[in-house]
């Protein structure tokens, strides 16, 4: 079995959370009290969750733990919305962002069914 830091998922939402770190220090003061604590907290949970799921022995509860991930992947992309829509991130930046997200929400999604739960 592979490692969870090997998973081509959680690759892809560390690097997505990598990219929000480290484009939070070029944000003014009010853009990092605002939205920048909040999106950093919300893509750092996507890898989290993933990696306290795949630590854990029962489907159900690596599921849910999965679901959580999506969730927060959810809220980081609103986040991104707004940044997007006030102008705080570039269109280059806004392209990095996409190509990530784009990799990453069908990669979570098809994660998520792998995890099958009799009932």
């Amino acid at each position: 079995m592979k490692r969870v830091y090997e998973l081509d998922v959680y690759k892809l939402a560390e690097e997505l959370s990598d990219l929000i770190w480290n484009d939070f220090d070029h944000w003014d003061k009010k853009v990092q009290n605002t939205i920048g604590y909040q999106i950093v907290r919300a893509s750092d949970s996507i890898a989290a969750n993933i990696a306290e799921g795949y630590g854990r022995f029962t489907p159900p509860d690596r599921k849910r733990f999965y679901l959580y991930s999506r969730g927060s992947f959810e809220e980081t992309k609103a986040w991104l919305r707004k940044l997007i829509r006030r102008k705080i991130v570039t269109v280059e930046q806004t392209a990095k962002y996409q190509i990530i997200i784009e990799k990453l929400g069908p990669k979570l999604n098809a994660f998520i069914n792998t995890t099958k739960i009799i009932e």
